[in-house]
């Protein structure tokens, strides 16, 4: 039987920064590519992956689309490219907006420009077409020229991009001193180019093109703060970070975004593509904080960066989103979930799950390979800033061309939402390590077994298993207790 869970992609791929769009009768996603166990974000050349809008669980590889080493302003330094979006122009033609990035090899460096490939089809060979530049020919670095995010507006050309840091500039002069020190060393800008700029260098902007697609045609806007500039408005405690994103629904625009606190994708919409933004709510959470009231202690993943959008697909609604792997932010991957919008525009927060794009509940038949959990938690899971945690936590992991679960000790829970149980059949599962003990059994976090796995140690994978008697859809909830650390490679209902 046909099945996709999250994340919808290969486990040995990785694509945060997921822009989805349909281009005729297909959905393509553009993203980063981040490389596995990497030592950076955003490693790998830009790839492809494209599905019908008929069928979502087929997922065609398109292969790579644009190297940096196309891009005249690779020096050998700035050899990244982070999140990048593509737009049909008037031309008919697609154009893939991105930054260059990365100091001597290492993430990094937000001063710009923002470049532009073209190519006519949405999953060809990308070629380099310019730099969005002023009038003059000079390169676009106003504010913080980083994650554009492009709409062709009935033929109007509009780029959003910003960057904003999550913490609040001091107001005393000499705090405010280093801070724009600070931002000289980050952001490559002169004092005058930072203290000069009205509403400051920190916070979402956009700016109109001209049909060539690169040239500026408007003044660049400003129209969702950063955390410095949220202080009473209605993005207070969800200033803007990172991660433009725009879409038109019906008269109104929406405008995604990661905020100041870097694992939630928020929305924000007005009447209007350059003023007027109101926040509108969470959509998503890598960790499901603040679904359902969770709070960020009782967060249900490592959480750390993310960044996605909205896309329409065959009628139906979806956000795509990314999670961390390797106890690292760098090696993302994509995931998505069915969203509503209401007939306010509002959207609801919806909760993480195993089975995303797959429009059902997983079939407990079959063999499932552990990483495709919504759940993995210690009951203290970190939040990753950049960087590896130095803490040893539960996490998916690869080892000789295998992806498995790793770091499972006493009370670790690993869970997946959801399967479709359909009366007695035999849950194994495929563990190795120096662990003793059991696995519990549940169909909730906080509620009693139904069963127990007994697993003793061994360097080998081995499968251990019980008899279960379910009918009806529930999350599978698996609690390891005992001593040791296990691995997790897969699970199989028989």
């Amino acid at each position: 039987m046909k099945q996709i869970f999250n994340s919808f992609l290969p486990l040995s791929e990785y694509i945060p920064d997921g822009e989805p769009h349909v281009f005729g009768d297909r959905v393509y996603i553009y993203g980063s590519h981040d490389k596995e166990g990497g030592e950076t974000f955003c490693m790998l050349d830009y790839v492809v992956y494209s599905a019908p809008v008929t069928d979502l669980l087929d997922w065609k590889y398109e292969g790579v689309i644009y190297s940096s080493s196309q891009d005249p302003n690779n020096d050998g330094k700035r050899t990244y490219m982070y999140a990048p979006d593509v737009v049909k122009g008037n031309d008919g033609r697609f154009y893939l907006y991105y930054a260059l990035a990365g100091d001597e090899r290492r993430g990094g460096q937000f001063d710009g420009p923002i470049s532009v490939a073209v190519c006519d089809t949405p999953a060809g060979k990308f070629k380099y077409h310019g730099d969005v530049q002023f009038k003059d020919g000079t390169p676009v670095k106003r504010m913080i020229p980083f994650d554009p995010g492009v709409i062709n507006d009935d033929g109007v050309i509009r780029l959003y991009y910003g960057w904003a840091l999550n913490i609040s500039i001091p107001r005393n002069p000499v705090g405010r001193a280093i801070m724009v020190k600070i931002m000289q060393k980050m952001f490559k800008k002169t004092k005058k180019e930072i203290v000069d700029e009205p509403q400051g260098i920190m916070g979402a902007n956009v700016v109109e093109l001209e049909d060539d697609m690169i040239t500026v045609k408007s003044d660049i806007k400003r129209i969702v703060p950063g955390r410095n500039a949220a202080k009473g408005t209605t993005f207070a405690g969800h200033a803007f970070f990172e991660a433009s994103s725009i879409r038109k629904i019906k008269d109104t625009y929406y405008f995604i975004y990661s905020s100041e606190l870097m694992h939630e994708l928020c929305y924000a919409t007005s009447k209007y593509p350059d003023r007027d933004f109101v926040f509108g709510g969470t959509i998503v959470s890598s960790g499901d904080i603040g679904f359902r009231g969770r709070k960020a202690k009782d967060r249900i993943n490592a959480t750390g960066n993310n960044h996605g959008s909205i896309e329409q697909i065959n009628g139906e609604w979806y956000v795509f989103y990314h999670r961390h792997t390797h106890n690292s932010s760098f090696s993302r991957q994509a995931c998505a979930e069915k969203i509503t919008i209401e007939e306010d525009g509002s959207i609801a927060q919806v909760g993480i799950t195993s089975c995303g794009l797959n429009g059902a509940p997983l079939v407990a038949k079959g063999e499932y390979p552990s990483p495709i959990y919504s759940i993995l938690t210690d009951g203290k899971m970190k939040h990753i800033g950049v960087g590896h945690l130095r803490t040893c936590k539960p996490c998916m992991t690869d080892r000789n061309d295998q992806r498995f679960i790793t770091n499972i000790k006493n009370g670790v829970i690993i869970g997946y939402k959801y399967f479709m149980f359909n009366g007695a059949a035999t849950l194994n599962l495929t563990i190795r390590g120096k662990g003793k003990g059991t696995f519990l059994v549940k169909t909730d976090m906080n509620g009693e077994p139904i069963g127990e796995i007994p697993v003793k140690p061994g360097s080998d994978w081995e499968s251990f298993g019980i008899p279960i008697d379910l009918s009806g859809q529930f999350p599978l909830i698996l609690q390891y207790k005992g001593s040791g650390m296990v691995e997790f490679m897969s699970f199989t209902f028989v």
